[in-house]
């Protein structure tokens, strides 16, 4: 007889277990995979950003089989009238307490990150962004508020909508997931309407059926000259290392743990870090990080700099590194430039600039032999880009270093424009005290907390933390070639839009831009509603997201989200969307604008209008889809931006 290891019993299990061998739980795996990937992509969070949220999705799916070809374990046998088969409920489970590991922060309390929380290193696609077929308003509604959820709550709400799943049922996987409280997640997921259960089966959420882009081009190009070229040193060393003589030491030609060449040792050097004067700013008038100084009270602390130094050259297997999409990783060129080393919180924190990225080191006061580093891309960043870097984070609370033209900081909540604007200490050296970071924040979105900076010249900025070292610098107005007006000129206009900004975390956004476009008139007479798109710029380049909202008295929902579209921006300056809206009557309608320069719209497909002018209102049926195309000043014709169906 065939021996079986047996798995223990999940703790806090009260139902009758079934057996399941590994070709059990793979049969189920293959026959329902489609919809085990699903499962874990709604589960996992949405700052993972939408290829790696895929290809985690598929990872964890297929590492849910038990371990060897021979091993077994006991699950209770789940009965829920669709899914009978214990294998199923025993892989259905292993996704479901993967996902929730992928979901917690990498690095708590400086343990080491488990598996499911790292990049996966399978599936792997090079040179491609995979991410699911774009859905329409009522699915972007569904994902932001699923993203601000806990994780076991998400976890709750899709058992509940997608595995149909009575509440008993889901109590029970939650508690051998290992949740800690698996009412509290229920409760919480029931602040998400149960009518958008059946969204949970659309395109959008269907990591299977995807849609490719190319990477960044010219950087792929790069990496790949530079790969030629490090595999021809290569060769050449290890060619050099079998000539005779006495002239090799015992490791031949490799280099010792510090490349020994003259910029290599420049860069290692804490004795030659760049230091700017106080002054710098003021005699050159530029308004960059070239212009910071040196502060804190440990910039005389070579131990510690050297220590930040040889960590951005080579972090050991005990940082926890962070690279902002679109930035270059490895060491700095030549000698960085010294922005701040002193001790924040529980931490020394060091922050350097070396032309293109500023990189984040630190170590808690405690324990020196971990640490983390975060590098973030900043060419070209100037004004409000250059106004504030992260120091860091604790109790859900942020601090910034701010820049040495910046006199006054304060707090205001963007969901609620009206509220008093709340002072901030400002240190000698520009240190902010800590307020409550949004980025940080779970559960459900009434506030959004943002940084106002005011300078010496008078100009005042917002800024927002989105999970980076730089915080996004917010604006309002047309788009165009010139600076765009500062956020606090008009924000009012951000106050219904606030809680998008959370779709943009750990993106490497440099600036969000919100345009109220148009204003419209309610087709029953009940008011008006503002039609506002933001745009969210990075600062690879690449990676823009465009989002069309429409703003009535009832509420403010997205109606479109696409990217990597030049419209809403400075170089197509020009927008184009429709909405479905129905009336205190019950009367639907199909309404569109554009912006002012906008002299007609059509509608066409499933249902057919035109109007002189911005906008347009027409008739239409509940679930109609139809083609929106807009004539400009100029004669040029434009169409609208993806847009969900009423």
């Amino acid at each position: 007889m065939q021996s079986q290891d047996v798995a223990p019993r999940p703790a806090g299990s009260r139902d009758r277990e079934s057996v399941v061998d590994v070709d059990q739980a793979e049969a189920a795996l293959v026959e329902h995979y489609p919809r085990l990937v699903r499962l874990a992509f709604l589960t996992l969070p949405s700052d993972l950003g939408r290829n790696r949220r895929v290809l985690t999705a598929h990872s964890l799916t297929q590492r849910a089989l038990p371990r060897g070809r021979r091993s077994t374990s006991l699950i209770p046998a789940q009965a829920t009238g669709r899914d009978r088969d214990p294998g199923y409920a025993y892989v259905r489970l292993q996704v479901v307490r993967l996902a929730l590991e992928a979901g917690l922060p990498p690095l708590r309390g400086f343990s080491w990150p488990r598996r499911s929380q790292l990049p996966p290193l399978l599936p792997r696609v090079w040179g491609l962004r995979l991410f699911p077929r774009p859905g329409g308003a009522d699915e972007l509604a569904l994902d932001q508020e699923l993203s601000a959820l806990s994780a076991a709550a998400r976890a709750a709400y899709v058992l509940r909508g997608l595995e149909r799943l009575p509440d008993p049922a889901v109590r029970a996987l939650l508690e051998q997931a290992d949740v800690e409280d698996p009412a509290a997640a229920l409760t919480e997921a029931a602040s998400v309407p149960a009518e958008r259960y059946d969204l949970l089966a659309s395109p959008e959420f269907d990591p299977c059926s995807l849609h490719a882009r190319p990477t960044d081009l010219v950087r792929r190009r790069h990496h790949v000259r530079a790969a030629l070229a490090a595999t021809g040193a290569v060769v050449v060393c290890g060619a050099l290392l079998g000539l005779p003589g006495d002239a090799w030491g015992p490791d031949g030609a490799a280099a010792p743990p510090y490349a020994l060449n003259p910029a290599a040792q420049a860069a290692l050097d804490p004795g030659r870090l760049t230091k700017v004067a106080a002054t710098a700013w003021e005699a050159t008038g530029r308004t960059d990080f070239s212009t910071w100084p040196a502060r804190g009270d440990l910039t005389g602390d070579k131990a510690l700099l050297r220590r930040a130094l040889a960590v951005w050259a080579r972090p050991g297997a005990s940082v926890q590194t962070s690279v902002t999409p679109g930035t270059q990783a490895g060491p700095p060129p030549g000698p960085p430039q010294l922005l701040y080393a002193g001790e924040v919180d529980t931490l020394r924190v060091v922050l350097l600039y070396d032309g293109l990225r500023v990189a984040r080191y630190a170590e808690p006061l405690d324990n020196p032999g971990v640490a983390a580093l975060d590098l973030s891309r900043v060419d070209g960043a100037t004004g409000g880009g250059a106004a504030a870097l992260l120091l860091g984070r604790a109790d859900g609370n942020v601090r910034y270093l701010t820049a040495p033209w910046v006199r006054k900081a304060a707090v205001r909540d963007l969901a609620r424009p009206s509220r008093a604007v709340a002072p901030l200490a400002l240190s000698k050296d520009g240190v902010t005290g800590p307020f409550a970071s949004p980025a940080l924040r779970t559960g459900r979105c009434r506030s959004w907390d943002v940084l106002q900076l005011t300078e010496a010249s008078g100009r005042t900025r917002l800024l927002t933390d989105l999970s980076e070292v730089v915080p996004a610098h917010l604006t309002v107005g047309r788009p165009s070639s010139a600076p765009a007006r500062e956020a606090t000129r008009a924000p009012q206009a951000w106050a219904p839009f606030a809680c998008s900004l959370a779709a943009a975390r750990s993106q490497g956004v440099r600036a969000v831009n919100a345009w109220q476009f148009a204003r419209q008139p309610l087709p029953d007479g009940s008011g008006t509603a503002d039609w506002v798109c933001t745009r969210a710029e990075t600062w690879r380049g690449a990676g823009t997201r465009v989002l069309a909202q429409f703003d009535t008295p009832g509420g403010a929902f997205v109606t479109a989200a696409v990217d990597e579209v030049p419209a809403c921006g400075p170089a197509d300056p020009h927008v184009l969307a429709a909405a479905p809206w129905k009336s205190a009557a019950g009367e639907s309608y199909l309404l569109a604008a554009g912006a002012k320069d906008t002299v007609s719209v059509q509608v066409s497909g499933g249902v057919t209008g035109s109007a002189p002018g911005n906008v347009l209102a027409v008739p239409a049926e509940d679930g109609v889809r139809a083609e929106l195309r807009g004539t400009l000043a100029n004669g040029r014709t434009i169409s609208g931006l993806p847009s969900a169906a009423p």
